[in-house]
């Protein structure tokens, strides 16, 4: 545990280092690195124990039938997969076709579209790194003018399918823009937590890890979005009355394992974020990101199935209040309610749970529930629920999506404007997802950075950037 003994070494020469300090101010600090020694031990053994491989292993019930369930998903995608794909194209040159389906007019522009997805998805995060100011103000503006362009590209193809979608991308685009500027006041607090959080894990010439771990994800990634759309397109060749069925199996088993393979970086990242801000410790990320794989999994595919479930559910909760307001109208009477059970669903499923699933191997359930208990505890509940990261990471998606959807999309309107308007949705999901999986980084920094003040908000660790956002939002709320 030499790791383990540098934050006592660190902390050991900082009280050192206080020789030349007013008695005053030496009393308080050492009576404030007291009560963080001592008013987490419990955590600090358990960080110690975790360094073990085998302390992170999850034994719940729910966690093995989840990845049971996740494998046996997977094997029966792959079958599903390669049958539709073998009917697709002996269907394809075969005298029998009249849907007016070529192969290559289908495959190359969404092949092309997840290779730009790959490019855009590294983007995002370098340029988080490097400007986390500048890049949360590109995005805020350029995600919805990319929508509205994709929005016009449907129009252009023309179809009944593509000009109601292209409604939707512009309303959408205008969504967008008015929530850019009601969040203006809230870009400089992120802009701080994104800077003090990915420091913990941000490569330096020596240490690549982070970068490989996101190389791996998008490669994995890359080779499930490949057979899923081998297979769309094999369904769509032949389009019998069961393919569409089999299209919204495939759609559905591609967001799940796109899901687990986001949160997967996510907990290892997260991991390697709490080590350091609540203990500095140097947790090797390929350790942590191998460890989560081995032994979390099956945690993670419960979360990765019931957090963005409960996500919309809190979302149109949202929704609902800021448009009935105040009003006692019959057709608005269950609002409060509904808006209660999303609080409650949300308490028991979120994000900043799997900063605990990765540093404690604890249910994801029981993990989101003790985290928003802390989080209610020290009043870092507005904190967290008015979080910009998490939007930021969406419109990140949201723009990628749209720029792949403007390749392919233009690519199929050129040669063959009969399928555009699926390529176009096909490429938006592709460009989404992978920028997602990239953006898990910035996001795991963030939530073990909320994670570990909540659990120690005195440590001397952090600055006054979180207790200047509670009081910030205490005054506005007067």
């Amino acid at each position: 545990m030499a790791r383990i003994s540098n934050f006592f070494r660190t902390s050991t020469a900082s009280v050192a280092a206080t020789n030349e300090i007013p008695d005053n101010e030496l009393h308080i600090q050492i009576e404030s690195m007291t009560e963080e020694l001592t008013g987490s031990s419990r955590a600090i053994n358990k960080a110690e124990d975790n360094l073990d491989t085998g302390s992170r292993r999850t034994a719940g019930t729910a966690s093995y039938i989840f990845l049971f369930l996740f494998y046996l998903h997977l094997l029966a995608a792959v079958v599903l997969i390669a049958y539709l794909t073998i009917c697709g194209l002996d269907y394809s040159f075969s005298r029998e076709n009249t849907h007016n389906f070529r192969p290559l007019d289908w495959y190359l522009p969404l092949l092309a579209s997840s290779g730009c997805a790959f490019v855009i998805a590294f983007s995002w995060v370098t340029a988080t790194l490097c400007n986390p100011s500048k890049t949360i103000l590109t995005v805020l503006w350029l995600s919805p003018l990319l929508t509205f362009a994709v929005g016009i590209l449907l129009l252009l193809i023309g179809s009944a399918g593509g000009l109601a979608t292209s409604v939707i991308a512009i309303i959408f685009a205008l969504v967008q823009s008015l929530y850019a500027c009601w969040v203006a006041k809230g870009i400089d607090h992120t802009t701080k937590i994104l800077s003090l959080s990915m420091a913990a894990s941000a490569p330096s010439a020596r240490n690549l890890d982070s970068l490989v771990i996101l190389t791996g994800s998008l490669m994995a990634a890359t080779i499930y979005i490949w057979l899923s759309v081998s297979g769309i397109g094999g369904a769509t060749a032949t389009w019998t009355q069961f393919d569409p069925l089999y299209i919204f199996a495939i759609l559905l088993s591609l967001g799940w394992t796109m899901q687990v393979i986001k949160n997967a970086v996510h907990v290892g990242i997260s991991f390697v974020s709490y080590m350091y801000f609540a203990r500095g410790v140097e947790v090797d990320s390929l350790w942590a990101f191998r460890d989560t794989w081995k032994y979390l999994i099956g945690n993670i595919c419960i979360g990765s199935f019931l957090e963005p479930v409960f996500a919309v559910i809190r979302g149109s909760a949202c929704a609902m209040t800021a448009v009935t307001g105040d009003t006692d109208e019959f057709m608005f009477s269950c609002t409060s309610c509904y808006s209660g059970v999303a609080r409650r669903l949300v308490s028991c499923g979120n994000r900043w749970g799997f900063v605990h699933v990765g540093v404690f191997g604890k249910g994801f359930v029981q993990s989101s529930i003790d985290t928003w208990e802390m989080f209610r505890r020290v009043g870092m509940e507005s904190v967290v629920d008015l979080d910009l990261t998490g939007s930021f990471c969406f419109l990140c998606g949201v723009a990628g999506g749209s720029m792949c959807t403007l390749v392919a999309g233009s690519w199929s309107l050129a040669i063959n404007k009969d399928h555009a308007t699926a390529i176009s949705i096909y490429a938006f999901l592709i460009g989404y997802l992978m920028s997602r999986i990239t953006m898990a980084w910035p996001q795991g920094c963030v939530s073990a950075y909320y994670v570990v003040f909540a659990e120690n908000p005195k440590s001397l660790r952090f600055d006054t950037t979180i207790p200047d956002r509670i009081q910030e939002l205490q005054q506005s709320s007067a």
